[in-house]
């Protein structure tokens, strides 16, 4: 089992990387496993790794609970 977070992506970077946010914290984290992510996206990330794409309303549905 793992646990994965909702984030927004807040800036693409070199490297296949991204600077995303949860809950005002911000992470460097890797989009190497996931296709076609751009600023504004919301993505699941697990370990440090964006594992899939989710939609917004999904994102702020988990944040609340």
């Amino acid at each position: 089992m793992c646990l994965a977070v909702p984030a927004e992506v807040m800036e693409t970077r070199e490297n296949e990387l991204a600077l995303i946010e949860i809950g005002g914290v911000r992470k460097e984290i890797s989009l190497m496993l996931v296709d076609g992510v751009e600023v504004g996206d919301f993505v699941l990330v697990h370990a440090g790794f964006a594992i899939e794409k989710i939609n917004e309303g999904e994102a702020r549905r988990t944040w609340r609970c």
